[in-house]
């Protein structure tokens, strides 16, 4: 197969792609999926790196997740093996190097909405486990210990939340909530009237800040919204505020959020996602010493809930990963563009 690049991108079929950072189920869906497109699929586990894009030599495509690392050097390597194409299976493209992708013509597909209603979902399950300390009365009572003690939490009705960044998952959120009966205020660089008509309310950063319960991230990770969440921004917080992070770790700065732990000014914090998380999630680590010490830190603490990642992870959303991943593939094949390419701004 021989791939050219012109001013409209033009892909021989069908398509090799190369698949990193595969598990079973990525594998069992993506399968399922192009049974109907045939895609030529090789699936690698392990993620992708400067060390393993070699392994990418004669596809047109490789299909990557966010922890794998899509620098300029990554890419050069992807490029002189013939792969003019990135296929993100995530919303989520920080990880990519976009001036080197434009440098190199090359182009980047996305999911931008695979399953809204499971990152929504998740977020809420989080605040509920850790309102009503679930999975501590989970162990209690499978070890006989009916007691309450330590166990109080708080009604969700009538609290003010405040999300943080309301695309297509943040109005899921917005509707849960909305829905528990609570007061929403949002931040978002721009108001959409589908969440206003919910009776949400936009206001800035300070006033969502200083006036909610519960706050919840589900903003892009951008050079603005690094560490949006530090000491300064924490000391404008109610005292026992409640944190929800379902986006990207990297808007946390887990240092200073583990001061505000220590000092009961951050009451719960529930995170699926991690500043350091690329060494961490995704991979069974039970037999191993965890070397992060922010980190275990975190694990420390009877008010922290973290997940690894999961928020996304249902049969809807895998199905959507899969067959939107596919399909991209397939719109650059056929006429050279795709609705999802994600370009320099």
């Amino acid at each position: 197969m021989h791939l050219h690049y012109s001013a409209a991108m033009v892909i021989l079929f069908p398509m090799q792609v190369t698949v990193f950072s595969s598990k079973s189920y990525d594998e069992a869906f993506f399968l399922a999926e192009n049974e109907r497109i045939g895609h030529e699929l090789v699936f690698h586990e392990f993620k992708l790196t400067p060390a393993s894009a070699s392994l990418a030599v004669g596809s047109g495509a490789v299909c990557a997740f966010v922890n794998d690392q899509l620098n300029r050097e990554t890419l050069e390597i992807l490029r002189a093996g013939g792969t003019e194409v990135i296929a993100l299976r995530c919303a989520g493209f920080n990880n990519v190097d976009l001036p080197a992708v434009k440098a190199l013509g090359m182009q980047v597909v996305r999911v931008p909405a695979y399953s809204p209603h499971a990152v929504a979902e998740h977020t809420l399950g989080l605040l509920l486990a850790l309102n009503r300390r679930l999975y501590r009365a989970y162990n209690r009572v499978r070890e006989g210990n009916f007691a309450l003690q330590g166990l109080v939490g708080f009604d969700i009705y009538g609290l003010t939340v405040g999300i943080i960044g309301t695309g297509t998952i943040g109005e899921q959120v917005v509707r849960l909530f909305h829905g528990f009966g609570c007061k929403v205020l949002c931040y978002d660089v721009h108001a959409k009237q589908t969440v206003q008509a919910l009776g949400a309310r936009y206001v800035s950063l300070e006033e969502l800040f200083s006036q909610s319960d519960v706050i919840s991230l589900h903003c892009p990770l951008l050079d603005a919204t690094h560490h949006l969440i530090n000491a300064a921004t924490l000391a404008q917080m109610k005292p026992g505020v409640t944190l929800l992070n379902t986006s990207r770790g990297a808007l946390i700065d887990t240092s200073a959020v583990i001061q505000g732990l220590k000092s009961g000014h951050v009451g719960n914090l529930g995170i699926d996602v991690y500043e350091e998380e690329e060494h961490l999630f995704f991979e069974d680590q039970s037999g191993e010493v965890i070397q992060d010490d922010v980190f275990a830190r975190l694990l420390t603490f009877p008010n922290v809930l973290i997940t690894g990642h999961q928020a996304f992870f249902t049969r809807n959303a895998l199905t959507q990963i899969a067959r939107t991943t596919l399909q991209n593939l397939s719109d650059l094949e056929q006429t050279g563009s795709c609705v999802n390419t994600v370009t320099l701004g």
